[in-house]
């Protein structure tokens, strides 16, 4: 599957030239949140599911956010990019309680963090802000070879494009993308200094 203006015209594949952050840089979590199925993509650029069950009701919430603490703790990440709630959406609702429970644990970690619309965040991974969840998938395939087992909802691609947009809007991308879909990114509140203080520093071995 090609998507549309991920590589540009006559431009080396961005697999071709990979750009990784030095060992002990930039720290960031990505948060596609959801109270059945949350995607997490850790600053190490593993990813994985919150999945819960709808019979235990509202303790979901505690599920997901003993979850996100134990990752806050173990990542301590320099910023969280959590991906938005959807304007008008039937469902924003719901999602919002597990929006207000996960940001709670970012201010107490001292997490700064940003929100990425869902548009936003499709312009920049296919450049096409309808982009839907086989094409986002792809495309982190074309710019990454990154896969997700278990994806079947694009939570886990969505939380992987929400970290790689972090570290691209700080300027530590993690490979090439044409310019134009990073400028995607200029809509985006990004925090002043995520890196500089404001989160945990990890503990010298």
């Amino acid at each position: 599957m090609t998507i549309p203006g991920l590589i540009a015209p006559g431009a080396l594949s961005p697999l071709a030239v990979p750009i990784t952050s030095p060992e002990g840089g930039l720290r960031i979590i990505g948060l596609d949140l959801s109270l059945t199925s949350t995607g997490v993509a850790l600053p190490d650029g593993t990813t994985y599911r919150i999945k819960t069950r709808s019979e235990t009701g509202d303790r979901r919430l505690l599920h997901i956010r003993d979850s996100i603490r134990d990752d806050l703790a173990e990542h301590r990440p320099h910023l969280a990019v959590v991906e938005d709630l959807p304007k008008h959406a039937m469902a924003a609702g719901i999602t919002a309680k597990v929006h207000g429970i996960v940001l709670g644990e970012l201010l107490d970690a001292g997490v700064p963090y940003a929100y990425v619309v869902p548009a936003t965040l499709k312009a920049f991974a296919c450049d096409n802000g309808r982009a839907d969840k086989a094409q986002m998938a792809a495309a982190a395939y074309l710019a990454a070879g990154a896969e997700f087992a278990d994806d079947k909802g694009g939570d886990q691609a969505d939380a992987w494009w929400l970290r790689a947009a972090g570290h691209d809007a700080l300027g530590a991308p993690l490979f090439g993308m044409p310019q134009a879909q990073r400028d995607r990114l200029r809509k985006v509140d990004w925090p002043e200094s995520p890196g500089s203080g404001r989160a945990p520093e990890a503990t010298a071995a």
